[in-house]
């Protein structure tokens, strides 16, 4: 099959647009080109003529079918390349279309395959209604593997849509809190009339920080709903048999399935000012490749947080949490460390008083010892862990809260990991790596600063029972094939007959 007509003029578009940042320095540096309207009309006329003859060869030689078992691709314009994507290996197929795309009826299709860290395949662009049929058809043969007919599967059915309350509190919840940590830093820099209002800087500093975080904060929020706006319009989550499918998005619109059966992790997550209004985020994360988040699929971009917490049961069956927390040397551990970087902050306000020509109230640091110990008891008190029968729940975060769901099947590597000054306090941090995260080189899912004995444990523990969930799955797979088979076996002829 072809890719639609109409995605030829569509792309030599695209490519003349992408390029004209480079049109514009031709134009202004050529002296050629400089004197009238005519030279820059004659280059974009010239490079959508060289695009367009481009892309016509493309699409004469851009080739795909759907078999059975695999999604087979033929492309290239200079080097052919030919591909054949297992059904079983597509972890994820979104459909996205910008304004242009919609104006024009078309769709680009992205396929995730498991492992993948980029795009297995994209077709640019086909038809709304042809991309429809490939998601069904991609979603139905990994489904089934059959050509069940259509009239047995379930009828979708939805399970949250964005309201504007909601979207609205997107662009407050959304805001990054650490902007408020860049007015302290950068105020002094970006307003030096400080030292002629003030004769204190530092306390200049003090009262013009706050009102610079109240405005930073302002424009963040402003900044944040219309990319929310923008995001997440029209979000719409439903289930059909045992995919989750979801669309959103204004001037690009995305729609795509995500497989139950390939979810890799659940995360729920929630910053201070989302848990202040009872709201919170639901991420499902695949081991496909999903464009802009590292893999991870937003499920519920916000919704009140006891409606999370059921939507996310409805995925991975877990039990509420009862959470263990690190031992309390891990909290001493945290005083000591933000007790010193306070006590540093003090010494360079006083050896700025003493040794410069500025004069600062050096003593108004040291206010920021308690502030230490405040957050180092916060930074204590949102971590834990929870071992159940069929997950391992870990927490972590106070700026923002994260749970992290991992079901014992789809854990690939437990590992432990002191540095110096965890040994010197008897802990450990234990990492669980999944298909669908870097948990070597990302720091989740993780148990942080627990007893080092007790992590020791929990990694032979969680790796004996990925045994056993990996043996009860097979177990049951086994069971139902049996079934399935029996069920299509036809009765035994009558041995008299």
């Amino acid at each position: 099959m072809k890719l639609d007509p109409l995605s030829v003029p569509v792309r030599a578009a695209e490519s003349v647009v992408r390029l004209a940042w480079l049109l514009v320095v031709a134009v202004i540096g050529s002296p050629a080109l400089g004197g009238g309207i005519s030279g820059p009309v004659t280059v974009v006329v010239a490079g959508f003529v060289v695009a367009l003859a481009y892309q016509l060869v493309y699409y004469q030689r851009f080739e795909y079918e759907l078999t059975d078992g695999t999604l087979d691709i033929a492309s290239g314009v200079v080097s052919r390349r030919n591909r054949e994507i297992p059904i079983g290996r597509v972890q994820n197929v979104d459909i996205s279309r910008n304004v242009l795309q919609r104006a024009f009826g078309l769709a680009q299709i992205n396929l995730e395959t498991a492992g993948g860290s980029s795009t297995e395949a994209s077709l640019r662009y086909v038809s709304h209604e042809e991309a429809t049929r490939l998601q069904s058809e991609l979603g139905r043969l990994k489904r089934d593997g059959t050509d069940r007919d259509p009239e047995d599967a379930t009828p979708e059915t939805e399970l949250f849509s964005v309201t504007t309350k909601e979207l609205a509190l997107l662009g407050v919840v959304g805001v990054d809190l650490r902007l408020l940590s860049f007015a302290t830093v950068l105020l002094p820099v970006v307003a030096p009339s400080l030292r002629e209002r003030f004769g204190d800087p530092l306390l200049g500093l003090a009262v013009t920080a706050p009102l610079a975080a109240v405005g930073i904060v302002a424009v963040a929020a402003l900044a944040s709903g219309v990319i929310a706006i923008g995001n997440y319009y029209g979000f719409r989550l439903s289930r059909r048999n045992d995919e989750l499918l979801y669309e959103r998005g204004l001037l690009q619109r995305f729609s795509g399935t995500i497989p139950l059966g390939k979810v890799q992790t659940l995360t729920v997550s929630a910053n201070v000012i989302a848990r202040r209004l009872g709201y919170a985020s639901l991420a499902v994360e695949t081991a496909g490749y999903a464009p802009g988040d590292a893999g991870s699929q937003s499920a519920v971009p916000l919704a009140e947080r006891d409606r999370v917490a059921d939507l996310a049961r409805s995925v991975e069956a877990f039990e509420p949490l009862e959470l263990e927390r690190p031992p309390k040397r891990a909290r001493e551990r945290y005083v000591i460390r933000y007790t010193v970087l306070a006590l540093l902050a003090v010494g360079v306000a006083f050896a700025a008083d003493s040794y410069t020509s500025l004069t600062f109230a050096w003593y108004v640091a040291v206010g920021l010892i308690p502030l230490a110990w405040l957050g180092a008891h916060l930074k204590w008190a949102n971590l834990g862990y929870d071992v159940q029968s069929e997950y391992v729940v870990l927490q972590e975060g106070f700026w923002t809260r994260t749970i992290t769901v991992v079901p014992y099947y789809r854990v690939q590597t437990v590992l432990d990991s002191q540095t110096v000054f965890q040994r010197g306090r008897r802990l450990a941090t234990l990492v669980v790596d999944t298909a669908g995260s870097s948990g070597l080189t990302n720091r989740q899912p993780r148990a942080l600063d627990i007893d080092a004995d007790r992590a020791d444990r929990l990694r032979e523990e969680i790796a004996d029972r990925l045994q056993r969930s990996v043996s009860q799955r097979r177990t049951r797979r086994r069971r139902e094939r049996l079934r399935s088979i029996e069920a299509e076996r036809p009765d035994d002829p009558d041995p008299v007959a």
